[in-house]
């Protein structure tokens, strides 16, 4: 079992949220902090490393004074960015990292790096977009009954029970085809709907039973997916989703959902892929 959490670091504002979200994560949860910065080829020489160890050295300090009960430990990591932290989250319980770095073009939300690392790292990715000013009291989480959604939904658990708060699984129905086309089907239509979100209800139950000390509350909502979880995150501490669900195609391994919840919701988002699921080669991620 891993027993470290891994924050990736660049000196960002993003990237010092992740710092602290991830120092309070790792004190709830009896786990280390192992902070990274990887130094790309781009910046060797003595200037360089002096600066990505100055980014590093700043990184700890923050971390060491929000929780003197965690160990932090540091590493200033040679090489791609994707690549090395992908690499780090094979030993991690889960990487945390600031919604966009230093190398981001400013009209983005999500940059390259979070994209990427969360759409191949072997465990959970947290992305956090900044420092959190509002608390809802609540976390949420996709639930489509795929092998990523069950991932998730262990992870979700987890999460509420260390913070005390309920935990709201959302399943969102999606009509099958498009409105004009459904007039002919509507008591299919509605006996396709009833029963998916009385499947989506009894997915939730033994849940409940193995955890009696999380409250859990399944919310069955007609919509999108995508927009039904963007709406529910905008009141949300955390939003875990998984990294593709039963709609996505073998190929993607970051679902249009996920993705979506990535660019749009402003709380931090868990991006949680199953431990066994396989990740595209280097060469392939290029």
């Amino acid at each position: 079992m891993a027993r470290h959490i891994v924050v990736g670091v660049d000196g960002s504002v993003p990237a010092r949220a992740a710092v602290e979200w991830a120092a309070a994560d790792a004190q709830s949860r009896g786990l280390g902090l192992r902070i990274v910065h990887v130094c790309e080829q781009w910046r060797y020489g003595d200037e360089g490393t002096r600066h990505c160890a100055g980014t590093l050295a700043a990184a700890a300090d923050r971390a060491r004074g929000l929780t003197r009960e965690v160990e932090v430990t540091t590493e200033l990591l040679p090489g791609n960015v994707i690549d090395a932290l992908i690499g780090e989250s094979a030993s991690a319980d889960s990487v945390v990292l600031g919604s966009r770095g230093l190398g981001g073009f400013a009209g983005l939300v999500l940059g390259s790096v979070g994209l990427g690392v969360a759409g191949h790292a072997t465990g959970p990715v947290v992305i956090v977009r900044g420092p959190s000013v509002v608390r809802y009291g609540r976390v949420v989480v996709g639930d489509d009954g795929s092998d990523g959604s069950e991932a998730a939904l262990k992870y979700a658990v987890d999460q509420a029970r260390v913070r005390g708060l309920p935990l709201h699984v959302v399943f969102a129905w999606q009509m099958p085809i498009a409105p004009p086309l459904a007039a002919g089907y509507g008591m299919l239509i509605e006996s396709a709907r009833e029963q998916d979100i009385r499947r989506a209800a009894e997915r939730v139950a033994p849940w409940q039973e193995k955890n009696p000390d999380v409250r859990i509350v399944g919310e069955q909502v007609v919509g999108h997916p995508a927009d039904v979880l963007i709406r529910s995150g905008g009141t949300a501490d955390l939003v875990v989703v998984g990294s593709r669900g039963l709609g996505g195609f073998a190929s993607a391994v970051l679902g249009s959902v996920s993705h979506a919840v990535l660019h749009h919701v402003t709380c931090p988002v868990a991006v949680v892929r199953p431990r066994n699921a396989r990740s595209l080669p280097a060469a392939r991620r290029a």
